[in-house]
This record gives structure tokens, C-alpha cells and sequence, in this order.
């Protein structure tokens, strides 16, 4: 089932979420509904929060994205030639260190429809998560998976990218996502806007 996207301005977006275990209420519908939510609004990565659920639960497609790429583009222009994508759950996710090289590029996200910025991140990063099964895992990823990894770790963190970009473009976008959190925005699938008060 499609979920609306929770919108930019929503006070869920800001919390730091919470853990949860095998026993957590539907997950396993959740989860599916999640992917169908992803897929239908064309994203590579979804956080619980963005669905209106302050858990410790994203899902990540780089896998999609890296095939695109290499089918779109030359391949001596393309930066992930050879990357391997995931397609992946990742519960209770901790990050236990970002490193390497720091390095921007164009984010964009769901909850922030039609706004796209250059965020400057650490190449890798090591993992800690539970897959669908709440078996664990620690592992290091980097590249575009690194990278949409951490995008959506920071959502259960309550930090959009949005946080992350300097002083003056954030206040060159203060209009723009006011206008989001009013629901003056264009979009092509559905969004779930804060409450006015």
C-alpha cells in the first residue's frame, strides 16, 4: 500500500527515533508498505519517520540507481563505474564511524520535493544494523551507497540534508520550504503536510 510522505515542517521529522524489536506492531507490513511508498514516488531510500513513524527502520536501493547510471551515462563520466549497490532494510541502524575523503554532491529528498543541493559527506562509513530477520550486522559501505545511507540515517537521527548545507543557501531556501510545509508544492505522489495551526 502507497503512504503519503510526511512533509518538511513536520515535528516527526526532527525526532531522534526510537528502537524497536522483532514483536514491533505489522512490521513486516510496514516494511512492505514502505517499499511501495519508495518505489512509487522513483526514491532510493526511505526512512520510517518520513511515513510518520519515529522508528529506528529505512530502506536503501542504490542498486537501482548504480544500473541507471551505468545505463545512462558514459562510462568514463560515470564516478560509481563498478560500485556495487545494496538493496537492504536496516533496523536499529549505529554508525559507528564516518571517514575518508569528504566529497559533495547532489541530494535531494521526498520529504523535501523539488528542492536539490550539493552536501559535502565522508566517503564510508561502518554500520551497525539488524536486517528484516533481526539478525546483525556490521559492515562498511561507501560511494553512492555510503552516501544514501547516511542521507537516510539522518533521518532517524532527525537531521535532514537540509541541516547540512551552509549558512547562506539555507537562507537562499527558507521561502521555498516554508512553502513545503504549507503544501505549496507539486508533486507527483502522495504527502501527508503538518497540521496548521
Amino acid at each position: 500500500m502507497i503512504l503519503p510522505i510526511t512533509a518538511y515542517g513536520d515535528p516527526v521529522l526532527r525526532k531522534r527515533s526510537i528502537d524497536i524489536d522483532a514483536q514491533y506492531p505489522n512490521l513486516a507490513e510496514i516494511i512492505s508498505n514502505m517499499w511501495d511508498t519508495m518505489y512509487n514516488a522513483s526514491g532510493i531510500g526511505l526512512a520510517a519517520p518520513q511515513i510518520n513513524l519515529p522508528i529506528r527502520l529505512f530502506l536503501v536501493d542504490s542498486d537501482f540507481i548504480l544500473k541507471k547510471l551505468e545505463e545512462e551515462e558514459d562510462q568514463s563520466e560515470n564516478d560509481f563505474a563498478g560500485e556495487k549497490g545494496v538493496t537492504q532494510v536496516f533496523i536499529n541502524a549505529k554508525i559507528h564511524s564516518r571517514v575518508g575523503e569528504e566529497w559533495y554532491y547532489t541530494e535531494g529528498c521526498l520529504s523535501i520535493p523539488n528542492i536539490r543541493e550539493d552536501v559535502l559527506r565522508p566517503d564510508e562509513i561502518d554500520i551497525e544494523y539488524m536486517d528484516v530477520n533481526f539478525i546483525k550486522h556490521r559492515e562498511k559501505f561507501s560511494g553512492l551507497t555510503g552516501r544514501v545511507i547516511q542521507h537516510e540515517y539522518d533521518h532517524i537521527e532527525g537531521i535532514l540534508f537540509t541541516d547540512l548545507l551552509k549558512p547562506l543557501k539555507k537562507r537562499l531556501l527558507k521561502n521555498k520550504l516554508e512553502r513545503i510545509s504549507k503544501g505549496d508544492v507539486k508533486v507527483d505522489y502522495k504527502m501527508r503536510f503538518p497540521a496548521r495551526k
